[in-house]
């Protein structure tokens, strides 16, 4: 019962994201298959609102923050050691930005983060596209939202998954994957 109201979760999740981003997908029979099918076609850095934003829960506002990549981030760039401290550049002006989007005029140190949706080490862009205020609690955050973006770092890394599924994966719904981790990496 678990499994099916996940599943239901994350193609309630998935057809939010799509209905936001004006992405049109024909799905096939296969569930997995529809989930590949949407990888290849979702809209990266297609915002449809810029201010408003209201978090989900642990989620970002998807018309907001829909996520962003870098094209040329393929798995052997973003496998290399120290690839996301090449990369990583997001200027204060940027996360002010982001915070005012979202509504959030005063905050504590360590209340929240501007976190990259797709995080740097899948490839994802510095992007306001790419930016939300996550915050620390209640659980899970940001902290478990990091757990996350190693988990599929290592398993794109590994083969195990294609970087363009995971980046679809984090940035569509990350607490599924969070609940899926086997818990030793949670």
């Amino acid at each position: 019962m678990r499994k099916y109201i996940s599943t239901l979760i994350v193609i309630a999740t998935l057809a939010i994201v799509l209905s936001s981003c004006n992405v049109s997908v024909t799905v096939p029979s296969s569930t997995a298959t529809a989930t590949t099918t949407a990888a290849t076609t979702h809209q990266w850095g297609v915002r449809t609102r810029t201010s408003g934003c209201q978090a989900r829960g642990p989620l970002q506002d998807p018309a907001c923050t829909p996520g962003d990549i870098i094209p040329t981030a393929t798995k052997d760039v973003i496998c290399k050691s120290g690839y996301a401290s090449s990369v990583r550049n997001v200027p204060t002006s940027e996360k002010n930005a982001v915070y005012a989007e979202y509504g959030i005029a005063h905050h504590s140190a360590g209340q929240y983060e501007v976190d990259h949706l797709v995080s740097l080490e899948l490839g994802g862009s510095n992007d306001i596209s790419n930016l939300w205020p996550e915050a620390a609690s209640p659980t899970p955050g940001f902290h478990q939202k990091d757990r996350v973006e190693n988990y599929l770092h290592d398993q794109v890394c590994s083969g195990a998954v294609s970087l363009q599924q995971a980046q679809f994966d984090i940035a569509t719904n990350w607490l599924t994957v969070y609940n899926q981790m086997p818990a030793s990496d949670r």
